[in-house]
């Protein structure tokens, strides 16, 4: 039971915004020019000396009314008793003589008036189910029409649709409003079409079909109807609707206006039914509205997966905007299109998108980070992050460029110094080599004692890896002759680094074991990297280049004799620098 109390609150509340969305853009309509509005307000109850009136003077100022030019009167008051001053027979004499409608209130009594005449056109199902009624004496109702004065509320309790025609158990009554209108046109009959849903159409002669909802309900236009007083009399040519507006008197029921007597509600009504373009509910509204809802929601959730984050959530938020602008626009034209779910399920769809994309995004990026973070500088680290598409690093072949370095003379030195001072030094030497790496954006690939290795265009793309490996080398070479200053100011022996530059296409991937895998380089050049390396110390050079690589070299060479290694059945040729 708990439960459906907060689901049943949300419903609530999600319809209260859809209707004051509705209040708020439904445009307002010019009256029809057919009404007049006529109150009796406190002076006239002073001056009548209290309320309710003699139906005596009622029976004058129907007169007078008539006099005035009006072709119709309505009541906003009912008369379920005989006057006690005698009048019934005046006033309804006085209602004989034009178009003359008087109310019918609801109640629970399970009392009905005499049913109106209908031709249905479908099944005889759906429509407002009425109670009962608080019928007018006997003689009234005789010479005056009779319509029901509904007063049903949304669940804000504010008044924005009232039912056309009403079921009893013997056929339909008609509503106040549309009474008025099949008086004055003269017609005895009222045409109901229905659907599967329940009422559809309301069709009086001589006026075009007004659509309703399945109960029978047509919303209402708020229109500026004119309004006069006893004194002034304005109603030439027009229906007027009478009603009490001093204080006390009458109810005021509340709309989104704000509060209104009922006679005012019901002339209200009547021109809404005259003015074509009032809102309406079309019947393909639940279609577009579904429509709407799948075609956005699908939008959104392929944008934000398959675009990224900022563009799937810009292009999500313009469809946003757009659906905002579309059930604007179905509003103004008088067409309640309800948006209110679609833009509620784009907002959950995107946000829930976001979610699991902003999800997989954060893991990927501690993946990257994970994987490659001992690798690289931060700087690429941080584009592998915002590009994980780069990481495509399971055996690609890439053409790559390879430094292997060697600190020489490594045993004689461990032999020489203390262990904490071998760490010191090796600390340092790799520490420059991996500066040096990281300015010209290498990967660090692995140590293997003094030795190290370094490759460029294995995982972010570089196509000027060739020369960024050539200035990685020149650097660490810079970076040794500075940390030997260091260590002569220290009084540690001056150490010496053998490196060699390759370049060519390698395998390059994780590999190793399903628990345990690095990140490395395979294939020939690799190999021959290492050779040169090793090469340094029979060439008499610091640095030895392979001939791709110095194909590419922003620095000065010169071509050395070529040098034979292991695994090449050719001698190579090896450069380094001038």
């Amino acid at each position: 039971m708990l439960f459906f109390i907060p689901v049943t609150f949300e419903v609530e509340l999600l319809e209260v915004i859809k209707l004051k969305t509705f209040d708020a853009l439904v445009s307002e309509q010019e009256p029809s020019g057919n009404f007049t509005i006529l109150n009796l307000t406190e002076e006239d109850v002073d001056r009548e000396g209290g309320y309710p009136f003699p139906r005596k003077r009622l029976a004058e100022i129907q007169v007078e009314l008539l006099e005035a030019g009006a072709i119709g009167v309505g009541w906003g008051m009912s008369f379920p008793h005989p006057d006690r001053l005698g009048g019934d027979i005046k006033f309804a004499e006085s209602l004989r003589y034009t178009a003359s409608v008087l109310p019918l209130f609801e109640t629970n009594n399970n009392i009905y008036p005499k049913t109106t005449g209908t031709v249905i056109i479908g099944e005889d199902i759906g429509g407002y189910k009425l109670q009962g009624v608080l019928n007018n004496i006997p003689i009234l109702e005789y010479y005056a029409a009779s319509g029901i004065a509904v007063a049903q509320t949304d669940v804000d309790n504010l008044i924005r649709r009232l039912p056309l025609l009403m079921r009893t158990p013997d056929g339909w009554i008609a509503s106040y409003g549309i009474e008025v209108l099949k008086v004055l046109l003269d017609v005895s009959t009222y045409i109901i079409k229905t659907n599967d849903n329940g009422l559809e159409e309301i069709i009086v002669q001589g006026l075009p079909p007004v659509s309703v909802d399945s109960l029978g309900r047509k919303w209402v236009s708020w229109v500026d109807t004119p309004q006069t007083t006893l004194q002034e009399m304005n109603v030439e040519g027009t229906f007027v609707f009478v009603g009490v507006t001093a204080s006390g008197v009458m109810p005021q029921l509340a709309t989104p206006i704000g509060l209104l007597e009922p006679h005012k509600i019901q002339a209200a009504l009547a021109e809404s039914i005259l003015i074509q373009n009032s809102p309406q509910i079309p019947d393909y509204a639940a279609g577009v509205e579904l429509l709407m809802l799948l075609a956005s929601v699908v939008a959104v959730w392929v944008f934000i997966n398959s675009l990224g984050i900022t563009l799937g959530v810009f292009l999500s938020t313009c469809i946003l905007i757009l659906t905002s602008v579309v059930g604007v626009y179905f509003i103004k034209k008088g067409l309640l299109i309800d948006v209110t779910w679609t833009l509620i399920c784009q907002f959950i769809t995107g946000a829930t998108a976001f979610y699991f994309r902003f999800r997989e995004q954060y893991k990927l990026r501690q993946q990257v980070k994970k994987q490659f973070g001992k690798y690289l500088d931060p700087r690429m680290v941080k584009k592998l992050q915002d590009n994980p598409e780069l990481c495509k690093v399971n055996g690609n072949r890439v053409d790559c460029s390879i430094i292997f370095t060697d600190l020489r003379g490594f045993t004689s030195l461990s032999e020489s110094v203390e262990p904490e001072m071998v760490t010191y030094i090796m600390n340092n030497v790799l520490d420059v080599q991996v500066k040096a790496a990281n300015k010209f954006f290498g990967c660090t690939d692995k140590f293997i004692g003094d030795a190290g290795m370094f490759h460029w265009n294995t995982i972010i793309p570089q196509p000027d890896h060739h020369s960024l490996a050539l200035q990685a080398a020149k650097e660490i070479e810079a970076n040794i002759i500075e940390l030997n200053r260091k260590f002569k100011d220290e009084g540690i022996p001056e150490i010496a680094i053998g490196v060699g530059v390759n370049s060519g296409v390698c395998i390059a991937g994780n590999f190793g074991a399903t628990d345990r895998f690095a990140f490395s380089l395979i294939g020939d050049p690799c190999n021959v990297a290492a050779r040169l390396e090793s090469s340094t110390k029979i060439a008499g050079v610091g640095t030895l280049i392979g001939e791709e690589t110095a194909k590419y070299s922003c620095y000065e060479l010169q071509e050395l004799e070529p040098i034979e290694v292991k695994g090449k059945a050719k001698p190579l040729r090896v450069y380094t620098w001038k």
